[in-house]
């Protein structure tokens, strides 16, 4: 049998070189010849050698047959099974991965392996039925929110995945109103159709009520659960039946027939019923629908083609009216092949977006740097989306944001941690550049200086036309990602002080990859302070650290990203007078704080300036000014917790002429730290919104166990069988807490948390609080 395997494994090894799960299982190959012996029955699905796809293969088609698109779901939904199927299926991969074994395509990192889970993007790119699809599977734990919202930043369209069981959960709501902000057609995959419990009528309603949008069912699955056997295509009324010949089956061979009455009188009445109520919302939501359905096919549904409802249902998609419903397994292979399909239907070309910066630079190169890897051979890899003009290799591109000009030495597709050379990029694709420095995620890529200034006067003039703000303009040359602030906090020591340059640099480079990763040093103790998402999120950079440049560090325990803010409006004095060399600096500065009224916390001061101050002040002394106030609001005067919620207001300033403006500076952030202790100050807490997925036997447990954390029930919902909390609790009680529920609940309750806003503390926990920190409790 061992050697069997062992010939077995290495067949493997030699068919492919395009995925990093045969070099993984290079490594760990007589662990995986004794799991498979103690377990026979593993599932392996493979094609012959000489049916796999070379990378080089990839089509270059014309922008309209190109799909940018991203995988987006909750945790655990199956966007890696997913995306695993559409490589398998598209023939650019052997073998299907699995999750659980640690060898898919898309998770790569060890990281993801060992644990299960994506932790950041990948993208991948292949070709479907001479369509070009270049495809980025998104992470689903909170914790890695951002990597979703950089690459939903430069796509096209998006899949969302529903676990069928559940509906939709915590993170689909959070990735639900991502692609909402940057306004992208989706459509929706009823995943996991052959699990227990699945319920397709539940997972609709669900996206029905909670994500407050119109379904489009454009398919019915034929069973639920154990029988879920294949699908009815709505549009076209034809069944899709997987046959498998053995439990071996790997789904690429399915039957396609119509639908006919004597086959199964009850599914055949169901579908006829929902084609019609399909073409019923349809013709509500397109007017050029409406009128073929009222004009000609009015009495008749059936002889309604289904070229014209499919037309109508992506023009209704494009247009965010609505969003297709498909259903299948992607883990028993079904129903994948139709998504794909439904992705060249229903989701949006490039050149079918419309992105208003394109008219400043016409055909010149407009692109996007949206994230960063960093290679051992060939240092920083930056993923780009070219939006207009094309890029090649050995080209001279000028940085928007950096105010650089940058040389590119070559151009790769991606194909998760593989890549290959290609000769140049066209618009409304996706690559990787090799040998840009400076680059970081968010920054706009052009050809050259007189491009950007070209295209700048261009968007002054369209703005003066139309009377619009210059920021306005401005916001869009420069387009970015938003970054949260982080919650949660640690030191971080490298073994020894001769690692201290190295743990720098590794910290440097992991920040450039992920800009949701803070670092900061302790102006007290020297320390270095790693700022995260999560607990796992912090974790993951741990071991980053560890695997990827070899340094042993230590890291200290988690503790809680606090805010301050005042309570009274108050204001101060302060004069600086001090003499360097021959030169008198001399300033007299007097400012007013007052806590702000209204929606939407902030950490970035509002400033102005009283009459008899804006009159006089110099242009140039302006910015040292806000440069001194948004410094003292970093760190508060109470425990070193950055500041927000308030207003500015300097009333008075005199400067001798011979002052510099580092001593402006330094003379308003004294008074502001003044004006901050006499104002008194309150702190305020993370407030974290917790859901938990809890079974009715567990229920009363995980309840008496939130009121002990300072915990707010909101609401209790039905989720099938279980029960789903929904609470307010304050991240200080969360420590931990996954241990905790699983022990009250024998492992069986999940939960995801996300933060809400920061609210402010009672004077006995902010007593209680000052007593941990100066160490007297």
């Amino acid at each position: 049998m061992l050697r069997i395997m062992g010939k077995f494994s290495v067949n493997v090894l030699k068919s492919s070189s395009l995925c990093t799960k045969y070099k993984y299982f290079r490594k760990t190959k007589m662990r995986i010849m004794s799991v498979i012996q103690q377990n026979c029955s593993l599932r392996y699905y493979s094609s012959p050698p000489g049916d796999v796809k070379s990378l080089h293969s990839v089509i270059n088609p014309h922008i309209s047959r190109i799909r940018n698109i991203g995988i987006m779901a909750h945790i655990d939904a199956g966007k890696t099974t997913t995306t695993e199927r559409m490589l398998y299926y598209s023939g650019y991969i052997r073998a299907l991965g699995d999750v659980d074994d640690g060898d898919t395509v898309t998770d790569f990192m060890a990281q993801e392996r060992e644990r299960g889970i994506t932790i950041q993007s990948a993208a991948v790119t292949f070709d479907w039925k001479d369509y070009r699809i270049n495809l980025i599977d998104t992470p689903g734990h909170v914790d890695f929110t951002v990597e979703v919202e950089r690459c939903l930043r430069v796509l096209d369209g998006a899949v969302a995945v529903f676990d069928a069981s559940a509906g939709v959960e915590a993170q689909t709501l959070t990735v639900w109103r991502q692609a909402d902000k940057h306004q992208i057609p989706r459509i929706c995959f009823l995943n996991k159709m052959d699990k227990n419990r699945a319920s397709f009528t539940y997972a609709v309603e669900s996206i029905k009520q909670k994500l407050k949008t119109k379904p489009l069912l454009l398919q019915l699955p034929i069973g639920e659960a154990k029988s879920f056997r294949g699908l009815v295509d709505v549009v076209t009324k034809e069944q899709i039946i997987w046959k498998p010949t053995s439990d071996l089956d790997d789904g690429k061979n399915f039957e396609r027939k119509p639908l006919q009455e004597t086959d199964d009188p009850n599914l055949f009445q169901e579908v006829q019923d929902a084609r019609n109520t399909l073409i019923e919302q349809v013709a509500d939501l397109d007017d050029e629908f409406a009128e073929l359905v009222l004009g000609e096919h009015s009495e008749n549904f059936d002889l309604i083609s289904a070229d014209k409802l499919q037309s109508a249902i992506r023009r209704i998609t494009l247009a965010q009216k609505a969003v297709p419903v498909l259903c299948g397994s992607a883990l028993k292979n079904k129903g994948v092949q139709p998504l794909l399909d439904a992705i060249t239907l229903y989701l949006p070309a490039p050149n079918e977006r419309s992105y208003e910066f394109l008219q400043w630079y016409k055909d010149d190169l407009c692109a996007l740097a949206f994230k960063v890897l960093h290679d051992k051979c060939r240092g920083p890899l930056v993923f780009v989306r070219v939006y207009s003009g094309s890029l090649k290799p050995q080209s001279a591109v000028y940085n928007i944001n950096k105010s650089c000009t940058e040389r590119m030495s070559r151009l790769l597709l991606p194909f998760a941690d593989q890549q290959i050379e290609i000769p140049s990029l066209m618009p409304g694709n996706i690559a990787l550049t090799v040998g840009l420095k400076q680059s970081a995620t968010g920054d706009t890529i052009v050809s050259s200086k007189a491009s950007a200034v070209a295209a700048a006067r261009r968007a002054r003039r369209d703005a003066g036309e139309k009377k619009r703000s210059v920021s306005g303009v401005d916001s869009l040359l420069l387009a970015g990602v938003e970054i949260p602030e982080p919650v949660f906090f640690c030191t971080i020591e490298p073994p020894s002080m001769a690692r201290q340059q190295d743990l720098d640099n590794a910290l440097s480079c992991l920040q450039r990859e992920d800009p949701s990763l803070k670092v900061k040093l302790d102006p007290d103790t020297g320390q270095t302070i790693l700022c995260g998402m999560g607990e796992l999120h912090i974790e993951i950079i741990h071991d980053r650290i560890k695997r990827e440049y070899g340094i042993e560090t230590y890291l200290g325990p988690l503790q809680i990203a606090y805010r301050e803010t005042i309570l009274n409006a108050a204001q101060a004095t302060d004069i600086l007078d001090k003499t360097v060399g021959d030169k008198r600096h001399f300033v007299t500065a007097e400012v007013e704080v007052r806590p702000r009224s209204g929606e939407g916390a902030t950490t970035k001061p509002i400033i102005s300036y009283a009459e008899s101050v804006s009159e006089v002040l110099p242009k140039e002394l302006q910015g040292a000014i806000e440069n001194g106030i948004t410094n003292s609001c970093i760190q508060g005067p109470l425990l070193g917790f950055p500041v927000q919620d308030i207003d500015v207001t300097v009333q008075s300033l005199t400067v001798h002429p011979d002052t510099s403006h580092t001593m402006v500076s330094a003379c308003v952030s004294r008074c502001m730290q003044k004006a901050l202790k006499i104002a008194g100050i309150q702190i305020l807490e993370p407030l974290m919104n917790l859901e938990i997925t809890v079974s009715e036997d567990h229920l009363s447990a995980a309840l008496a166990d939130l009121a002990q954390r300072r915990g707010n029930i909101q609401e209790i919902q039905s989720r099938q069988d279980n029960r789903v909390v929904v609470a307010a609790v304050p991240l200080a009680e969360m420590m931990g807490y996954s241990t905790v529920l699983r022990s009250l609940t024998s492992g069986s309750a999940t939960f995801t948390l996300e933060l809400a806003s920061y609210q402010a503390l009672s004077s006995q926990e902010q007593s209680a609080l000052l007593h941990r920190r100066m160490g007297l409790a």
